[in-house]
């Protein structure tokens, strides 16, 4: 992950974020409630967070230009989160994430193909 200056860090692979999550985990003696099912809790717990966020605001444009900055940078802490927790279960459980969302896009591509034009 290398960040040149100015520029933010691209590429990072699901692998390399496991990895740190896991080492992050070790280095504070973490592993112990890393139990899929605390897990699962945990993220569902961010999931409810990032909700907050939406709630309220009511349909939202892509790229949400009428956001703060302060709410965007809030906004990619908690998506974070979430997907941090998302890694770690599926790193828990012994799931290539990375291998099984490929493996759904091409069911679902299968399953709903793409309409005639």
């Amino acid at each position: 992950m290398e960040k040149e200056e100015g520029k933010k860090v691209m590429d990072v692979s699901l692998k390399e974020l496991s990895k740190k999550l896991e080492e992050f985990a070790k280095e504070r003696d973490w592993e112990q409630y890393h139990s899929p099912r605390n897990l699962l809790l945990a993220m569902v717990g961010e999931v409810g967070e990032l909700s907050e966020i939406f709630m309220w605001r009511g349909e939202v444009a892509k790229g949400l230009p009428n956001w703060k900055e302060s709410d965007k940078e809030h906004l990619g802490e908690e998506l974070s989160d979430v997907l941090l927790y998302l890694i770690r279960l599926a790193d828990i459980c012994g799931i290539d994430l990375g291998d099984a969302a490929i493996r759904k896009i091409v069911k679902n591509a299968i399953k709903y193909p793409p309409k005639d034009t």
